[in-house]
């Protein structure tokens, strides 16, 4: 079963500098029916002005990464990491039992176009840790590319949590597919173009909750990106 999440109905904030969309509650956009999924609580789809970020901030207890989609976006912690995340990027902060960062458009003159999200760990009080990985264009072309899992499979980054994301790049003519495991939820997001998925055609932003299916087939893709999320059966995140 299918259940389409549209991106028009998301909740959205301008504050100028930044522009964000929220597929679930977040922040000042409280939906009583959008409360996550399974392990999966946040994706934000944020568009950040030149030159401007999200100042220092604690967070303890999740798993949170970023996917840039356009631009770079700067990243300090007082773990002592300092990077700079660019397209292909995938960055993963646990934050366990606590830890502060700030994340800033690396750039003086171009916006950054990035999602965060947010992943329920099974585990409370962890070392809090941070990882980043690239993984190029010809591993997602036309394929679903591993980039987290809980065992750091294939140069994944490593989560905790039961959950597994994959990125993809589908268009024209190539297809994609995943096989789910029995008992198995999965989440799809469209970053970007559109795609049909088992038939049902998304646009940019939408997503869908997947709950008793066997196979996702993603196909006819107009510069589509995609991430997927194989999800534990619960409808709801729960903190450890």
């Amino acid at each position: 079963m299918l259940t389409l999440r549209k991106a028009s109905d998301r909740g959205a904030a301008n504050h100028g500098w930044l522009k964000s969309f929220h597929t679930f509650s977040f922040a000042n956009y409280r939906n009583p029916k959008e409360q996550g999924f399974s392990d999966l609580l946040v994706i934000n789809d944020d568009r950040v002005a030149a030159g401007k970020g999200f100042g220092q901030h604690p967070h303890r207890d999740m798993e949170i990464f970023s996917y840039v989609l356009e631009g770079a976006l700067e990243h300090k912690d007082t773990l002592g990491t300092g990077s700079v995340i660019r397209p292909g990027d995938v960055q993963l902060m646990s934050a366990g039992s606590g830890v502060a960062h700030s994340e800033f458009n690396h750039s003086a003159t171009r916006p950054v176009h990035f999602l965060q999200i947010w992943i329920v760990p099974q585990e409370s009080g962890a070392k809090p840790r941070y990882q980043q990985e690239h993984f190029s264009t010809q591993k997602k072309r036309g394929r679903l590319q591993l980039i987290i899992s809980p065992e750091g499979t294939n140069g994944s980054l490593k989560v905790r949590q039961d959950a597994r994301v994959y990125a993809g790049l589908i268009d024209g003519k190539e297809s994609a597919s995943l096989e789910l495991g029995a008992n198995r939820y999965a989440y799809v997001h469209v970053a970007r173009g559109s795609v049909e998925l088992n038939g049902v055609l998304l646009q940019e932003g939408d997503g869908v909750r997947v709950r008793d299916e066997q196979v996702l087939n993603l196909s006819k893709g107009v510069d589509a990106e995609v991430l997927v999320f194989d999800l534990r059966p619960q409808e709801l995140p729960q903190m450890p």
